[in-house]
């Protein structure tokens, strides 16, 4: 499995200026849980919000190098669904190096499967750990292009 085979294009997504633009902690996952909620699933974004919120209040998802990597086990689901929110004008978020975050990739799996959310957590911080590949991330027009970055960079054909 790769990352792209848990997202899909209306589960990525940009925060530009606007209306729609996060800028705080609690918007990001918010926004987040909206994602995750969205394509085919019928999983409640509040339920998602939740379970997200409680782990962030174990400890922060705030890997470093602009990334955050908010996760948890859901009983509902049997597979595991990501989503990611890019954001261009980047928000503190507790991560560990103290920098503000830009890269959120949140992933949710089922309960039962441990094993395969945390190989899944692990191919996520492998995508994620090349400067030049995030830096091109954020800087992607809308959740589409990044999807097909994304893609790319895995070498998954289109």
């Amino acid at each position: 499995m790769q990352v792209v085979d848990i997202l899909s294009p209306v589960r990525v997504a940009v925060s530009r200026d606007g209306p729609d633009q996060v800028r705080t902690k609690q918007q990001v996952i918010k926004r987040l849980s909206q994602l995750l909620a969205q394509g085919g699933d019928t999983l409640d974004p509040g339920g998602i919000e939740s379970m997200l919120l409680r782990r962030e209040d174990q400890q922060s998802t705030g890997v470093g190098g602009g990334v955050a990597i908010p996760h948890a086990a859901i009983e509902e689901l049997d597979h595991i669904v990501g989503a990611v929110l890019l954001c261009p004008e980047p928000i503190g978020f507790d991560a560990i190096d103290g920098l503000p975050v830009s890269i959120f990739f949140a992933v949710i799996g089922p309960r039962r499967a441990v094993g395969e959310h945390l190989k899944t957590l692990a191919r996520v911080s492998r995508l994620l750990r090349d400067d030049h590949f995030r830096k091109s991330l954020v800087e992607a027009p809308n959740g589409p292009a990044a999807f097909e970055l994304i893609a790319r960079e895995e070498g998954r054909p289109l």
